[in-house]
C-alpha cells in the first residue's frame, strides 16, 4: 500500500489484530488438529483485515461501541477465510499470502473440510450477538449473512461457469454483475450495513450503504485484478499472472477481447479455451503482452480509479449525517486505498 496516512495504516491494522484474535478464539471450541490446525493456517499468516475492519469502524462511526460488532467481524473474517480455502482449491492456486495455498500443504481433502469447519465456526460466532445486540436486532444481522452468503457463492458459480463453458461475449456491465456478487456483498457491503445497523441501533439507510459497498467493493476487485497481472509476488502474495492461466473473465480480458483486432483475438480466444493445464507460460506471456499492446490494463486501472470518484460521492450520502471521527475518517479512507494499495 503507498500513501496512506500512518494513522489509517495503525488503526488498519488494530482492527485486524482485534478481529483476528476473536476469530481464532471461536477456533478453539473445535478440539481435532486435523481440523484446527488447517482452518488456523491463513488466519495464522495474517491479511488485510478490511472486512473486519469496514465493519468495526462503521459500527463506531454509527455510535456504537467496537466490542458490539465484534463477534460480526469475527464471522466476516472466517467467512471470508472459508472463501480463500475453498476458492484456492476450485482455481488450483499456488500461492496465498506468499506461502503455498493450504490444499498443497495438507491436501485436497483436509483443506475442503478446514473451508467447512471456518464457515460452522462462524455461524457460532454470530450466535453470542443474541445475548450482545438483543434477539431483534441480533436477527436482522443474521438475514443480512444469510442474503450475502448466497450472493457469494452464486457470483463464484458464474465465474466458474463462464471459464468452463468459454463465454467470451461479455460486457463491462457484465463483470460488474459478477463484481457485485462474488466480491462486494462479503467485501464491503456487508461489513458497512452490519456495522451501522448494529452501531445506530435502529433505522439505516442500508440502500445507500449497499450503493458505497458497491463502488468501492468494484474498485478494490479491479485492483486485484490488476495486480495479478502487475504485482510484485513477494508484496501481493499470490502468484502472478494466476488469474490470467486460470482464464478468469476480468475487466482486463473483456476489454482485449472487445479492443483486439481478429487475429489477435482469435490468439486470445484459443487460450481461453485450453484447458488450463495447457496454458504454457508462453502462451500466457503472449497474451499479456497483447494487454499490454491494447492498453488493457491501463482501461481496467483506470475505470477502477474512477469508480472512487463515485464511491466518494456514494460515502457522502451514507455518511453525511454521521459526525466526524476517527472512525468515520477511516471509512473514508478505505476508499482509496481499495485503489492505491499493492497488496
Amino acid at each position: 500500500m503507498t500513501g496512506e496516512p500512518q494513522a489509517f495504516v495503525d488503526r488498519l491494522g488494530a482492527y485486524d489484530a482485534t478481529a483476528r484474535a476473536a476469530a481464532l478464539t471461536y477456533l478453539e471450541t473445535a478440539s481435532s488438529p486435523y481440523l484446527t490446525d488447517p482452518a488456523r493456517d491463513y488466519l495464522d499468516r495474517g491479511g488485510k483485515g478490511l472486512r473486519p475492519a469496514l465493519c468495526l469502524a462503521t459500527c463506531e462511526a454509527f455510535g456504537g461501541r467496537e466490542q458490539d460488532a465484534l463477534p460480526s467481524a469475527a464471522a466476516i473474517e472466517l467467512l471470508h477465510t472459508a472463501f480463500l480455502v475453498h476458492d484456492d482449491v476450485e482455481d488450483d492456486s499456488e500461492l496465498r499470502r506468499g506461502r503455498p495455498t493450504l490444499h498443497r500443504t495438507v491436501g485436497r481433502g483436509l483443506a475442503v473440510n478446514a473451508g467447512d469447519g471456518l464457515a460452522v465456526v462462524a455461524l457460532g460466532a454470530l450466535r453470542d450477538n443474541d445475548r450482545r445486540l438483543g434477539r431483534r436486532l441480533a436477527e436482522r444481522v443474521w438475514a443480512e449473512f444469510d442474503f450475502m452468503a448466497r450472493q457469494t457463492v452464486e457470483g463464484q458459480a458464474r465465474e466458474l461457469g463462464w471459464q468452463r463453458d468459454v463465454v467470451l461475449d461479455l460486457t463491462p456491465d457484465d463483470y460488474l454483475e459478477l463484481v457485485m456478487q462474488k466480491t462486494c456483498w462479503y467485501t464491503t457491503i456487508l461489513p458497512l450495513r452490519v456495522g451501522a445497523l448494529i452501531g445506530a441501533r435502529g433505522p439505516v439507510d442500508t440502500e445507500r450503504l449497499t450503493r458505497l459497498g458497491f463502488t468501492m467493493g468494484a474498485a478494490f476487485q479491479i485492483r486485484d485484478d490488476v495486480l495479478n497481472l502487475t504485482g510484485s509476488p513477494d508484496v501481493y502474495g499470490k502468484e502472478s499472472l494466476g488469474d490470467l492461466r486460470e482464464g478468469k473473465r476480468t475487466l482486463v480480458v473483456i476489454h482485449l477481447l472487445a479492443a483486439a483486432g481478429p487475429a489477435d483475438r482469435r490468439v486470445v480466444t484459443r487460450y481461453l479455451g485450453m484447458p488450463q493445464a495447457e496454458r504454457t507460460d508462453e502462451a500466457t506471456a503472449e497474451v499479456l503482452a497483447l494487454m499490454h499492446r491494447y492498453g488493457s490494463i491501463a482501461f481496467a486501472d483506470h475505470f477502477g480509479r474512477g469508480i472512487t470518484g463515485s464511491a466518494a460521492e456514494a460515502f457522502a450520502e451514507a455518511f453525511g449525517e454521521v459526525p466526524d471521527s476517527p472512525a468515520r475518517r477511516f471509512v473514508e479512507q478505505m476508499i482509496g486505498y481499495m485503489v492505491d494499495r499493492d497488496r
